[in-house]
């Protein structure tokens, strides 16, 4: 300690006249101290005032400097020196430095502005501000072929510098990016994949860019696809493993770089894993299982790699995700569910899937989760049941085969995400299918559901769902029994409300399923139409200039309808109608006015 004191003291006073010999003796004195006690002796650093001392030895001529560098580099280890660091202006000698040739002043030199980066937005900005990144990426650059150790660490240090200056800082990144890091970046992978520690350093360098829009981009135009692939098949461990996969989640949102994965070999290697780790209750292996599911369901959300994936139905990838739904481990149920549903996303896909037998595949998997079941796994086979509903040819086919039945028993369900995918796989199923939608209409317990969650305001999705099913029902039906049991159930004033919806599909049907309730059975819906204030509706959304033609026309559709109920009848004579129709007839749109025409006749002779 008293070494380290006259240490600190002679370097406070040697700066202009000392030796070099003595002034090395106390820079080795102070690197020792540090070896041996770190914190410690950078907090005597501090308190001595030698920071401010260290800025002038930074200088190339001298022959200390590599050694003040490394006494920087550190302290800069430790949290609370690095805006000391700063504050002594250490930065811009360092960064004058990057300049030299000596590789060992330049290896300290970058671990110093490494360390002084990590995790301070204070040393990022002085970095920034000298203009250090733009010198670090040239040199990387041109270091980047050179395979000798020397060469190899220094590069080493240059990405790790880089990762600590621009981590979670979105203004850095997009600064690294704009400077052409990622296809050197990239190259340097590739010549060096057999250094463990500078191809980790890439790979958190990848994992920090990746996340960027721009980035994604850039990355599309390099082979860093087949670099990655070719570097995960040669990993063992589960950490080096884990750390590729976070490279590859970010970059496999964008549709260029998934297809450029999938036609570097990727999938053949998640179905590898998933093949090694599925009966295992290993902690490492279970994690695996669920990022490698994972990645091959994004994989499948890009259109060219689903299809490529999908072989006219004869792919063996495909095969093999069929083969994850009836397994006992619910992350490969999700998983297949989910990748069903990604393939099921064109018509020829999904009339494909339902004629060799997957709609008995996912209901077989429903059932296992009827009770107590996985909530995840339920709304991926719901998803998966409602894309493949929606070609005409496959709806009849599925309802024979019991999908309603099946998707019914989940009515029970409190899960907002299932009773959604619930609602739309029940109103795809019935799209034009009038026995389904009758029979589906007539069932009291359905209905009275539906009419309950069109109150979930907590759920717009649900709520909307559930408006829409109760109006197909009556649209695709045209049934009497299925306006009764909707109006013992308390759900034409939900209709009416639809009818003021912010989407226009939604009012239009709406107002068609409104005009049918009234064409057949007005009598019944009387009361519950008048209270529902449906006829003022009516009046507002013809006045309304902003209302589409559609709109228009189905609401003068539905007033004619209407004037067959006395009192509601009423309530159109007492609203001034006749004056907002008679100026319809000269709409730009000719279906609405003629109906403009047809209306005001009907209303006049009323009158």
């Amino acid at each position: 300690a008293d070494n380290l004191s006259d240490a600190l003291k002679k370097l406070k006073i040697t700066t202009t006249d000392s030796t070099a010999d003595s002034l090395e003796g106390c820079l080795d004195c102070l690197l020792q101290a540090l070896a041996q006690n770190n914190m410690e002796t950078s907090e005597k650093i501090q308190k001595s005032g030698v920071l401010q001392v260290f800025a002038s030895l930074l200088t190339p001529q001298s022959s200390c400097t590599a050694k003040v560098a490394n006494i920087i580099a550190e302290v800069a280890r430790n949290e609370f020196m690095r805006n000391p660091c700063v504050d002594a202006g250490l930065i811009p000698p360092l960064v004058q430095l990057l300049n030299c040739k000596d590789q060992e002043v330049l290896l300290q030199t970058g671990r110093a502005l490494g360390n002084i980066c990590y995790d301070s937005h204070e040393g990022r900005n002085a970095v920034d501000r000298a203009g250090g990144a733009h010198i670090v990426v040239d040199h990387i650059r041109s270091l980047c072929s050179k395979t000798d150790p020397a060469s190899e660490k220094l590069l080493t240090v240059f990405c790790g510098m880089l990762m600590n200056y621009s981590n979670e800082n979105d203004t850095l990144q997009s600064q690294l990016i704009n400077m052409g890091v990622i296809p050197t970046l990239v190259k340097l992978l590739g010549i060096h994949c057999q250094n463990a520690a500078l191809t980790e350093m890439c790979l958190v360098a990848f994992g920090n860019l990746a996340e960027l829009e721009s980035s994604k981009e850039q990355f599309a135009y390099t082979n860093i696809a087949e670099e990655l692939v070719k570097l995960f098949k040669k990993q063992i461990e589960h950490d080096k493993k884990e750390m590729i996969f976070e490279v590859l989640a970010p970059l496999a949102e964008n549709d260029v770089i998934k297809l450029q994965l999938v036609e570097a070999g990727l999938v053949e290697c998640l179905l590898e894993i998933v093949q090694k780790t599925v009966d295992s209750d290993k902690e490492d292996d279970i994690a695996e299982l669920k990022t490698a599911s994972d990645l091959m369901v994004l994989l499948l959300l890009g259109d060219e790699s689903m299809q490529k994936l999908f072989e006219g139905g004869k792919g063996s990838v495909f095969q093999r995700v069929l083969s994850w739904i009836p397994s006992n481990s619910h992350q490969l149920q999700l998983a297949g569910a989910l990748a069903i549903a990604n393939f099921a996303r064109n018509d020829g896909n999904c009339i494909h899937m339902v004629d060799n037998g997957i709609v008995q595949k996912l209901m077989d998997l429903l059932d296992r989760h009827v009770e107590d079941g996985n909530v995840t796994v339920q709304h991926a086979a719901l998803s998966a049941l409602r894309n493949l509903a929606i070609p005409v040819v496959n709806k009849a086919k599925m309802l024979s085969a019991g999908v309603a039945e099946a998707v019914l028993k989940f009515l029970r369900s409190e899960m907002p995400p299932v009773q959604f995918k619930l609602l739309g796989t029940l109103r795809m199923l019935i799209d034009a299918q009038a026995e389904a939608a009758e029979q589906l209409g007539k069932n009291v317990k359905l209905v009275e559901r539906l009419v309950e969650w069109c109150e979930a305001k907590d759920h717009a999705g649900v709520m909307g769902e559930s408006n829409r099913l109760l109006s197909a029902l009556i649209r695709h039906s045209k049934s009497k029994d299925v306006i009764r049991t909707i109006v013992q159930s308390g759900g034409i004033k939900h209709l009416v409300t639809m009818a003021t919806s912010e989407h226009v599909i939604m009012q239009n049907e709406a107002l068609v399923a409104l005009a049918l309730i009234a064409a057949l059975e007005l009598v019944t819906a009387e009361k519950d139409l008048e209270n529902a204030q449906l006829v003022q509706i009516l009046h507002r959304l013809l006045s309304d200039d902003r209302s589409a033609p559609e709109i228009k026309y189905n609401s003068m559709v539905l007033v004619c309808a209407l004037i067959g109920s006395e009192p509601l009848q009423k309530e159109v004579q007492s609203m001034a109608f006749l004056e907002v129709v008679s100026k319809l007839r000269s709409h730009e749109n000719k279906t609405v006015a003629q109906q403009a025409s047809l209306t005001e006749q009907r209303l006049a002779v009323e009158s």
